[in-house]
């Protein structure tokens, strides 16, 4: 089995375990994390009605003009800044963070880190 096969069955098999143990409610949604070679991907979900409340990405028009590349950490932190003010705008103040069966390293953790701040400004419990 090639290696890149390997790492993203290892991967689906972490995020499924984590998956058990992470819901989101309509009290306490789930921000979760998509991430790909050039660009990352959030969702903040609603698992007990099956839908997705808010979404954000480094292709969304509001980041488009702003970002060099999209796989970088600085894109990743603009991505978790969008998405905290639009979770505040839609009266989300609290989430459960799902990180998708990644390392919270790198591009996840300034994701979140951009968005527990936007939580912390409002004062708000975030995650």
């Amino acid at each position: 089995m090639k290696n890149s096969k390997r790492r993203h069955i290892l991967r689906q098999s972490r995020h499924r375990r984590v998956r058990r143990k992470v819901h989101g409610t309509a009290e306490r949604p789930r921000l979760c994390v998509f991430r790909s070679n050039k660009h990352i991907y959030v969702q903040v979900t609603d698992d007990w009605k099956q839908h997705t409340l808010l979404s954000c990405s480094t292709l969304s028009p509001e980041l488009r003009g702003e970002l060099e590349h999209g796989g970088s950490v600085q894109s990743a932190a603009k991505v978790g800044e969008l998405i905290g003010r639009k979770c505040l705008e839609a009266g989300i103040t609290a989430v459960v963070f799902d990180r998708g069966g990644y390392r919270y390293h790198g591009r996840v953790k300034a994701l979140a880190e951009a968005a527990r701040e936007q939580f912390t400004k409002a004062g708000a419990p975030g995650f």
